[in-house]
């Protein structure tokens, strides 16, 4: 590990509908016009056309030639050595040399998100903290709670996408279940029957497979877990019926036959396996389950540094070095403008209201 680059340690804990489902977010206050009204005054962007654009070239150049001038902290919602960390950790290998600063991962897991994005407010806007955030942080906590200690569009500015995950659909080595459209008509002959586990209440994992179901129009038996090994323990011993996570976290049991994968939930088949079929391949509703990360920094962050934010984070998200560290573990690097990222975020916030409406992931 590169000097500079450390770590906080805490307690561990971590697609598309009818058009009419955009409606179920009208009451909540991160609606999509809401969310970007919000954000683009937050940041001074004006948006239009299309195209994204800063102000004021004099004032970047001078704020360019100031920026980094001491260590740069990135809050992480996520445990040393999971594969969000795994990822920022190579980014801020790349900006540590290019900035000749340190850039610290701060690792605050827990709660969704919800313990690392708390100290959001208390963070000065000058560019020196930046926060990986998911599908959790941005557009699932909003939708559950009717209170946080931090709002997405009123306390971040979005910067660029960091990666979009691909999850499999998997089954213990000796399940009954041998393809998806198997598992989808024992859950619909049996209705909160058929199992599965996650890592709790609005966890990627929980809103991916309620958007299978959803689509397949079947209720399951939600068994939530604290950590990802007792999970997948249960899952390899048959005592939830199936799950779904990335390939890079459950390779090691796949590769010896503990778990096996019924599909993959995307568009098209994964490199590592490209034997396995799309869940619309296999006869199953196409549903895409691709949670992603981000990086935000704190609203009022002045503009120019915004903009000469974006510019060496993507490069160093492109950058050779953190390629090839990443290619292995299955996650696409996707850098993008901010207009992307907030776009996401409103796609995400439509797609998964009508799941907490339904209440198929529980409000709290």
């Amino acid at each position: 590990m590169a000097q500079g680059i450390s770590n906080t340690l805490m307690l561990p804990g971590l697609a598309g509908t009818a058009a009419g489902d955009a409606t179920a977010i009208a009451g909540n206050t991160n609606t999509r016009r809401h969310w970007l009204a919000r954000a683009a005054a937050a940041t001074g962007m004006a948006v239009g056309g299309g195209t994204l654009g800063w102000a004021g070239a004099p004032a970047r150049a001078q704020q360019a030639a100031r920026f980094p001038q001491r260590s740069v902290r990135v809050v992480v919602p996520y445990g040393v050595g999971v594969g969000p960390d795994v990822v920022m950790r190579a980014v801020a290998e790349v900006l540590q040399r290019q900035w000749k600063q340190p850039v610290i991962i701060d690792n605050k897991p827990g709660a969704s998100g919800i313990v690392a994005f708390g100290d959001v407010r208390r963070t000065a806007p000058d560019g020196y903290t930046l926060y990986l955030a998911d599908t959790a942080t941005m557009c699932v906590n909003p939708l559950l709670h009717d209170t946080l200690p931090y709002d997405p569009a009123r306390d971040l500015v979005p910067l660029t996408l960091l990666f979009r995950a691909t999850f499999l659909v998997l089954v213990g080595g000796g399940s009954r279940f041998q393809t998806a459209p198997q598992l989808l008509e024992a859950a619909r002959r049996e209705p909160g029957r058929v199992s599965y586990a996650s890592l709790g209440n609005g966890h990627a994992s929980q809103v991916a497979i309620e958007t299978l179901a959803r689509a397949a129009g079947v209720r399951m038996l939600h068994v939530p877990f604290k950590d990802v090994g007792a999970l997948f323990t249960a899952v390899a011993a048959g005592d939830v019926d199936f799950t779904a996570f990335s390939y890079n976290t459950a390779a090691g049991l796949l590769q010896r036959g503990r778990l096996r994968a019924l599909a993959v939930a995307a568009r098209t088949r994964i490199k590592d396996d490209p034997s396995l079929p799309t869940l619309a391949e296999a006869g199953a509703p196409d549903v895409e389950m691709r949670p992603w990360a981000g990086l935000v920094a704190v609203a009022g962050t002045p503009p120019a540094l915004l903009e000469q934010l974006h510019h060496e984070l993507t490069a160093a998200i492109e950058h050779p070095d953190v390629r090839e560290r990443i290619a292995p573990l299955g996650f696409e690097l996707e850098p993008s403008t901010p207009q992307q990222l907030r776009e996401r975020v409103e796609t995400d916030l439509a797609r998964y209201a009508p799941l907490v409406r339904e209440g198929r992931v529980q409000k709290i």
